[in-house]
């Protein structure tokens, strides 16, 4: 009984570090991909001229090969120009790294503020 939960024990606590490594490679996975959506994002010069400015939040669903498959407005930025441009960020992006836990989605603020 004794072996059994200290082999239980062990097992557990590897577990344990690998989840903590796979949590490390998930933070700079999900670094990196925000960092691709953000390149992809522009400011619609409509937007602009209007003075429109505000935070999308959009929930970008992910397949295990790093496909794109989807987007949603999960929290609009008040502006329809804005929320189409957030929409369409993911789409250029197409593909990013496969994700390292498989099948994910990932919420991106993306913020357009005039300076």
């Amino acid at each position: 009984m004794i072996k059994t939960i200290a082999k239980m024990s062990l097992a557990m606590t590897g577990a344990v570090l690998f989840s903590t490594s796979a949590f490390a490679q998930s933070s700079d996975w999900t670094r990196s991909v925000t960092n691709m959506f953000a390149a992809k994002q522009t400011y619609p010069s409509t937007a602009q001229m209007r003075g429109e400015e505000g935070t999308a939040k959009v929930k970008v669903y992910i397949g295990a090969d790093g496909a794109v498959q989807k987007a949603e407005i999960v929290s609009g930025s008040g502006s329809a120009i804005l929320d189409k441009e957030a929409l369409s960020v993911p789409a250029k992006v197409g593909r990013v790294p496969a994700p390292p836990a498989g099948p994910t989605t990932l919420t991106v603020p993306m913020v357009w503020k005039l300076a």
